[in-house]
């Protein structure tokens, strides 16, 4: 039986090497849909879910923490691997603890996206040699319960980190309520909320908060 696989980049290049590698190994895993953003990933999961999902974590429009998230919640069966280029334990905590079951940096990925599609769609956890390191540290066992969140790094809700998201990626608060199906009155809301939180009260410096959370990308 095949491991029906949807990958999620915004960058062609990624997705194409890592879809030759997965089709070169004559494994069984089957590349079955391909997106750019985690909204494209959402309305693909509804229509034809798949077994196993490779999503980038700076995605634009919804990041892949927060759409593994969704994804948890909307597809119960849905198994996770989150793609980066970071490598620091605050992101792959966070990552983890969201629910993916697997963390690969992208440097490494073309090497050990079979193996991490294997291990993850057979029930277990597959981390990244690079950050292997940061299991312990973590708190994580090879077969824990996806659903145990472990506390985030900041204090920001879900939604606050997606109107973050789209804010660093140059969205007016009009198009962040439009593609958030939000008014634009609480997406204000939201905007002066993160600052205080953050105790930030530039945009720019919201920018810089975001790319160095991982949420966005330069």
């Amino acid at each position: 039986m095949n491991i029906r696989v949807l990958m999620a980049d915004d960058h062609p290049m990624v997705r194409e090497g890592l879809r030759l590698t997965i089709e070169r190994s004559g494994t069984g895993i089957e590349i079955v849909g391909e997106a750019s953003d985690g909204i494209e990933v959402l309305a693909m999961a509804q229509t034809s879910p798949a077994d196993v999902y490779i999503l980038d974590i700076t995605m634009p429009k919804l990041n892949g923490i927060e759409c593994t998230r969704e994804l948890i919640k909307n597809v119960a069966t849905a198994k996770i691997i989150l793609l980066s280029l970071h490598d620091t334990k605050d992101i792959v905590a966070e990552a983890l603890g969201a629910g993916a079951r697997g963390y690969l940096t992208k440097e490494m990925a073309p090497r050990t996206v079979v193996d991490a599609v294997i291990e993850v769609h057979a029930g277990g956890r597959y981390l990244d040699p690079r950050i292997a390191q940061f299991a312990d540290e973590i708190g994580l066992t090879g077969r824990e319960n996806p659903g145990k969140r472990r506390p985030a790094r900041t204090s920001l809700t879900g939604q606050e980190k997606k109107v973050l998201q789209l804010i660093a990626e140059g969205h007016s608060n009009k198009e962040v309520a439009k593609l958030l199906n939000l008014s634009i009155n609480t997406i204000h809301v939201h905007r002066t909320n993160l600052m205080s939180k953050l105790d930030i009260h530039k945009h720019a410096d919201l920018v810089r908060y975001a790319i160095k959370s991982g949420l966005a990308k330069l």
